[in-house]
C-alpha cells in the first residue's frame, strides 16, 4: 500500500503536467490557466451546494430516527471531491466532477463496501475457552471480568420545583 500511494504521488503530477501541456498547445496558456481556475470556482460552488443539501438530508434522518449511513458516504464521497477539485489539475477536476454525479458516488460506495466485506477478517476470541486437548473445567464458556461497588441511595432532598421521571429509576 505505501508504494501504491508513493506511485500515485509520482504519477498524477506527471499525468497533469502532461496533460497542461497538450491543452495548452490546443487552448493556449491563458486558457488553460483560466479552466483550472474556473473548475475550482465551479467545484466550490457545487460543494457548497450539495454539502447543504446532504448535511440536511443527514438532519431529516437523524430526526427520524435513523442512521444516516447514506448522508455520511455522501458527505465524504463530497469531501473528496472537493479536495480534487481545489487541487490544481484538469484529470484531478475530471474526478472531482464525476464524484458530483449521486449515481456515481452510489455506485462507487456500494463497490467499496463489497471491496471491504470480501476482505473483511473477523477473530472472535474466548478468554474462557481451552484449548482442544485441555482437561475441561467448570469454566468452558466466555469470561466476563469485572468490578463493581454497591451504589447507595442518596438522601432525600427537598425537590426543586417538578421532577422529571426518570426512565432510570425505578417506580417507588
Amino acid at each position: 500500500m505505501p508504494a501504491l500511494i508513493l506511485a500515485l504521488f509520482i504519477a498524477v503530477p506527471l499525468a497533469e503536467i502532461a496533460v497542461f501541456i497538450k491543452v495548452g498547445e490546443i487552448l493556449g496558456i491563458g486558457w488553460t490557466v483560466a479552466l483550472v481556475i474556473i473548475t475550482a470556482m465551479a467545484g466550490t460552488a457545487l460543494l457548497r451546494s450539495q454539502g447543504f443539501s446532504v448535511l440536511a438530508r443527514a438532519q431529516s434522518a437523524i430526526a427520524e430516527g435513523r442512521v444516516p449511513v447514506d448522508s455520511v458516504i455522501d458527505g465524504v464521497c463530497l469531501l473528496i471531491a472537493g479536495a480534487f477539485l481545489l487541487t490544481p489539475g484538469l484529470i484531478t477536476d475530471t474526478i472531482g466532477f464525476l464524484l458530483f454525479i449521486p449515481p456515481l458516488r452510489q455506485g462507487l460506495a456500494r463497490w467499496l463496501f463489497n471491496r471491504m466485506v470480501q476482505k473483511a477478517e473477523i477473530h472472535v476470541t474466548h478468554p474462557g475457552r481451552r484449548p482442544p486437548g485441555d482437561a475441561p473445567g467448570p469454566h468452558t464458556g466466555p469470561t466476563i471480568e469485572a468490578d463493581f461497588e454497591p451504589v447507595k441511595e442518596p438522601p432525600e432532598s427537598k425537590p426543586r420545583g417538578r421532577r422529571r421521571p426518570s426512565p432510570w429509576r425505578e417506580p417507588r
